[in-house]
C-alpha cells in the first residue's frame, strides 16, 4: 500500500457500534470499509447507492415519466416474485394504525 491520509469523521456512537459488529462478522476493519466506500465513490462517480427523499405520499401516476412508471412496475414485479406481499387485512390494519397516529 502506498501513502495514506487520515480522515476524521463524527458519527453517532450507536451507529458506529452497530457498524463495527457487522464489519467484524465480515472480517473487515472499519478503516478498510471506509476505503472500500471511497473507492466505490470514485468508481461510480457518486455515491455507490441510491439516495432519495421519501415523501409522505407516493408520486401520482400522472406525475411520473414513462421511465419512472416502468421502474415502479419492475419493482412491484420483483417484490411479487420474491413473496414481498401483504394481505388485504395487513394493509387495512396498517392504514388504520397510521390514521390513528395522525389524530
Amino acid at each position: 500500500m502506498g501513502k495514506t491520509s487520515n480522515i476524521y469523521v463524527r458519527v453517532e456512537p450507536n451507529i458506529k457500534e452497530q457498524a463495527e459488529i457487522v464489519l467484524e462478522q465480515l472480517g473487515i476493519p472499519m478503516s478498510n470499509a471506509v476505503s472500500i466506500f471511497l473507492r466505490q465513490v470514485v468508481m461510480q462517480n457518486g455515491l455507490p447507492f441510491e439516495v432519495k427523499i421519501h415523501g409522505s405520499r407516493p408520486i401520482a401516476i400522472a406525475d411520473m415519466s414513462e421511465a419512472q412508471f416502468n421502474m415502479e412496475m419492475l419493482k412491484a414485479q420483483n417484490d411479487f416474485e420474491k413473496g414481498k406481499t401483504y394481505s388485504l387485512e395487513e394493509v387495512e390494519n396498517e392504514l388504520k394504525k397510521e390514521l390513528l397516529d395522525e389524530i
